[in-house]
């Protein structure tokens, strides 16, 4: 098992797949640190403007300015109600923070770090996913290879254990790259690692209001922690579902279009039939795990980290148990 593991894992290594990863990792990296900074500055030039020099340069003026553009938002008669209520969330949150003393916008590679995987876990890091394992099986149907893996002496079960053994390699290695290309490039935008400042979590929703009567302060790197665990377990998730695709079609390409339009397609879904029960049972609906412990507002009811967790293992399991039986029966050699 574990030569078959090491096969697999070199295997995509050599199709360079990890550098076109690293690649727009880098490049998406850049591009989210300098909109981080421009947002700051462009804020900061406001209360300058407004106060003076000196008071751009406190927190907590820039808190009270963001909260000001909240309320004027808020004011906003086109704004549907479920974009009210998450504009009333946030305002909550920082009034929260406001009043606990604690800065939440200071920019630091620990903060940045966090805020990358939290808008990652959504569409970009499952992306990353599909990209990685959506020619697992289906790549070498298309080459031909899959006809001498199969004839030797091995089980075909163990063969695709191998196959989803080394994914779950490759997806920790993908989550240590963002947290590595994330950490180094905010570590030259913002020159301030952060690691050790307070953060509050256990946010929780009551209807649309903000309940903080469960909140703790802990520090940033045991967040980051829990954020960066939470995407490994999605990463695995999207894995299982890819790994399932790609032994159901014998195309790398229509693999990787089959799992893209679903979730491209299942948010689109999600977001025009909210008010369906259903939509609660999507895989798309309930990646955004960190949005429990960050306390963002949830634009579908009934949804919790228990309910929203125990949802994507079972999509997992019947992605895994697909596979499988159709690994082991399918005519592979035709």
């Amino acid at each position: 098992m574990v030569n078959l593991v090491k096969n697999e894992v070199m295997k995509t290594l050599y199709k360079k797949r990890l550098h076109i990863i690293i690649g727009i990792l880098l490049v998406l990296t850049a591009l989210f640190a300098y909109g981080e900074q421009y947002t700051i500055s462009r804020t900061q030039d406001r209360v300058s403007q407004q106060l003076g020099e000196e008071n751009a340069a406190n927190w907590e003026n820039l808190i009270q300015q963001q909260l000001t553009d909240l309320e004027r938002r808020l004011e906003n008669p086109y704004i549907p109600e479920e974009g009210r209520a998450s504009l009333r969330v946030r305002a909550e949150q920082l009034q929260f923070y406001l009043n606990a003393g604690i800065n939440p916008i200071n920019p630091s590679a620990a903060r940045f770090m966090g805020e990358f995987m939290e808008q990652s876990v959504f569409l970009f890091l499952p992306l990353l996913i599909i990209i990685l394992a959506g020619d697992m099986v289906s790549g070498e149907m298309t080459t031909g290879t899959i006809k001498l893996i199969l004839t030797r002496p091995v089980p075909r079960w163990k063969i695709l254990l191998s196959k989803l053994m080394a994914l779950s390699i490759l997806q920790m290695l993908v989550i240590l790259l963002m947290a590595l290309i994330s950490g180094l490039v905010s570590m030259v935008v913002f020159r301030y690692g952060g690691f050790n400042e307070p953060v509050i979590t256990g946010f929780r929703l009551a209807g649309e209001r903000l309940d903080t009567s469960f909140i703790r302060t802990i520090p940033r790197w045991h967040y980051l922690l829990m954020v960066y665990s939470i995407g490994y377990f999605i990463a695995f998730v999207i894995g299982c579902l890819s790994l399932m695709v790609s032994v159901l079609v014998r195309s790398t390409s229509a693999s990787i279009g089959i799992m893209m339009s679903a979730l491209i397609g299942g948010s689109f879904l999600s977001f025009f039939i909210a008010d369906w029960e259903i939509t609660r049972y999507l895989f798309t609906v309930n990646l955004n795990l960190i949005a429990f412990i960050s306390g963002s507002f949830q634009s579908i009811e009934g949804l919790s980290m228990l309910f929203s967790t125990t949802v994507l293992i079972v999509w997992s399991l019947l992605a895994l148990g697909v596979a499988f039986v159709a690994f082991t029966q399918k005519d592979m050699l035709a």
